[in-house]
């Protein structure tokens, strides 16, 4: 008798923790150990991408952010694009919102959230799912894009949020393991 094992039951792997619980895994079985440490990279290039953004328009070192508009100066995050760049069907929107104290917040919250987890590799649920949301976000602030009118930078990254979170990318060079075994994240395993 012969059986067949799908591509899925050959990369499933279980640990068994102490307390009983077993955390199931899956890699696809094609994927080399250097497309992971590719993954890896990717995943840590868009953290530092966000923690730098966070950085930047914090402390206003001179790139993105002037210094006199950095956030501990008491400038705005999101006032300058909001208000001057957005264009198309939802800019009367973020229009209103800009500079708004919650609207800061939470941006800058995103940013840090999203780089802290994306270079540890933890959380990569949440952040690929949330980054992928911060994407779509900024895509449409400027409709139609301007150089191309079907896709754009913020488009690519949105995908490459949600490819993070579905391959376990925060396993390789990060503390994706070792996250998925705590018990906070073996109660919510959307959490991993």
């Amino acid at each position: 008798m012969t059986t067949t094992t799908t591509p899925r039951e050959l990369a499933r792997q279980s640990a068994t923790s102490q307390d009983g619980t077993v955390a199931v895994t899956y890699h696809h079985p094609s994927l080399s150990g250097f497309a992971f440490r590719v993954l890896a990279l990717l995943r840590i290039a868009f953290g530092l991408t966000f923690l730098w953004a966070f950085v930047d328009k914090l402390f206003g070192l001179g790139y993105g952010t002037p210094s006199e508009g950095a956030w501990v100066n008491g400038g705005s995050p999101t006032e300058g694009f909001l208000a001057n760049a957005a264009t198309g069907p939802f800019a009367d929107f973020y229009h209103s919102i800009a500079g708004a104290a919650w609207a800061d917040g939470l941006f800058m919250i995103g940013l840090l959230g999203l780089g802290v987890a994306l270079i540890l590799g933890i959380g990569m649920r949440v952040a690929g799912l949330a980054g992928a949301a911060l994407y779509m976000m900024m895509w449409s602030v400027v409709l139609p894009p301007e150089n191309n009118p079907v896709i754009d930078d913020h488009i690519l990254g949105a995908i490459t949020m949600v490819f993070l979170a579905v391959t376990n990318a925060g396993d390789t060079w990060g503390m994706g393991k070792t996250w998925s075994q705590t018990k906070l994240v073996r109660r919510y395993p959307v959490l991993r």
